[in-house]
C-alpha cells in the first residue's frame, strides 16, 4: 500500500472527500493540518495554485480532488467506487460536476462561510449573500429529489461510488445551517438515501468537522475578498 498523506485543513469540504473516500477504500493515510501554512511556500510547493487537497502516495504527489479521489479508487484494494456500466458511471460524473457547480458554491461559499466561518471571526454576515444563495440552493435540493428513487440507497445505484463521497461534506455542511436543517426537512428521499440514512458515512462526516466548528479559520479573513460575492 505504502505511506499515504492528505495534506489539508480539517473543515474544507474537499479534503474531507478525500478522507472519505481513502476510509471507504480502507486505506491508513496521514493526515498534515496545512490550516497555519495557507500560501507558504511548502504549500505553494505541493499545489501551485493556493488550494487544497494534496495526496502524496509514495512521493507521487497528486492535487485537484477529481484526480485524487480516481487514483485513490483505482490504485487501492477495497470496494469499487466507480461503476462499471457506462450509464452509471455518466450519471456519477454528472452528480460530481453538479456538486462542482450548483451544489457547493452556493452551500459552502455563500451560505456556510457566512453562517458558520466569518462570524468566528468577527466578521458580520451578509445577508445580501445568504438570500441570493437559498433559492439556488432549494433548486440543487429539488433536483436531487425528484431524482432519488424511494428504494435506491445512494445517488447512482445501490452502493456507494464517489458521487455520494463528493456530495457528503457539502451536504454535511449544509446540515449545520438553520437554513439548510429548515429546507432538509421537505425532503424525504434525501434524508431516506444516501446522505442521512447512510449514518456510519453521514457520522464519519460530521466527526471530521464538528471539532472544528466555531473555531477561527484564520485565512479564510481572505475569502471575504476572493470569494464572497458582491451584491
Amino acid at each position: 500500500m505504502g505511506n499515504v498523506t492528505v495534506y489539508g485543513f480539517p473543515v474544507s469540504t474537499f479534503v474531507n472527500i478525500v478522507r472519505l473516500v481513502l476510509t471507504e477504500k480502507g486505506v491508513s493515510f496521514t493526515f498534515c493540518d496545512l490550516e497555519l501554512e495557507m500560501g507558504s511556500p511548502r504549500h505553494l510547493a505541493l499545489h501551485p495554485f493556493n488550494r487544497v487537497p494534496i495526496l502524496d502516495h509514495d512521493g507521487f504527489v497528486l492535487y485537484e480532488t477529481s484526480a485524487i479521489a480516481t487514483y485513490v479508487d483505482q490504485a487501492f484494494d477495497g470496494p469499487q467506487l466507480q461503476p462499471d456500466d457506462p450509464r452509471e458511471r455518466a450519471r456519477m460524473n454528472r452528480w460530481i460536476s453538479a456538486l462542482n457547480n450548483y451544489y457547493y458554491p452556493y452551500i459552502a461559499y455563500h451560505l456556510s462561510h457566512e453562517r458558520l466561518i466569518y462570524p468566528v471571526l468577527g466578521i458580520a454576515p451578509d445577508e445580501k449573500v445568504v438570500a441570493a444563495a437559498l433559492p439556488k440552493i432549494t433548486l440543487g435540493l429539488d433536483v436531487m429529489e425528484n431524482d432519488l428513487d424511494p428504494g435506491r440507497k445512494f445517488l447512482v445505484n445501490d452502493r456507494p461510488t464517489l458521487a455520494d463521497f463528493f456530495m457528503l461534506p457539502t451536504m454535511t455542511s449544509l446540515s449545520l445551517t438553520p437554513e439548510g436543517q429548515q429546507m432538509l426537512r421537505s425532503k424525504p428521499r434525501i434524508a431516506a438515501c444516501g446522505h442521512g440514512g447512510v449514518a456510519e458515512r453521514h457520522c464519519r462526516a460530521r466527526a471530521m468537522v464538528m471539532p472544528h466548528v466555531g473555531r477561527p479559520v484564520e485565512h479564510a479573513r481572505q475569502w471575504v475578498v476572493d470569494h464572497r460575492p458582491r451584491y
